[in-house]
């Protein structure tokens, strides 16, 4: 379809991954998301990873994942509460030691801890 071609949705096995092009912290873009019955974009494999990585490539914009530190200092879960079964940190991350509370991803697909009130990328999972 046109949209999958211009990069606003990209879909893997039964997730399909979308933007609406616009910058929210973290607690704006997680409702912008729910309110159109999604959640934030949470990859849990190599193949989802690679299809917010595109997105985020076409926009050129970090985007934060449906991923939060738990309150555990230095461990992080899905905002579900389940425990990560896939992950993808840069190097020497998550650093934050409970100061960065969020996850972004990068252009490269690695993941990062960031603080929560930054404006980085929406894209929802459906």
């Amino acid at each position: 379809s046109a949209l999958a071609l211009n990069g606003k949705i990209r879909e893997v096995g039964e997730k399909v991954f979308a933007t609406n092009g616009k910058k929210a912290d973290f607690a704006s873009a997680l409702r912008s998301c729910e309110e159109a019955g999604g959640t934030l974009a949470t990859p849990m494999n190599e193949e989802e990873n690679k299809a917010i990585m595109d997105i985020v490539n076409q926009y050129k914009q970090y985007a934060y994942l449906g991923i939060k530190e738990c309150e555990t200092s230095g461990q992080f879960a899905y905002i579900t509460g389940m425990p990560l079964s896939y992950t993808k940190w840069h190097q020497y991350e998550p650093n934050g030691k409970g100061k960065e509370k969020c996850v972004e991803m990068y252009r490269d697909g690695s993941w990062n801890d960031k603080k929560c009130n930054l404006y980085r990328l929406t894209i929802c999972e459906f």
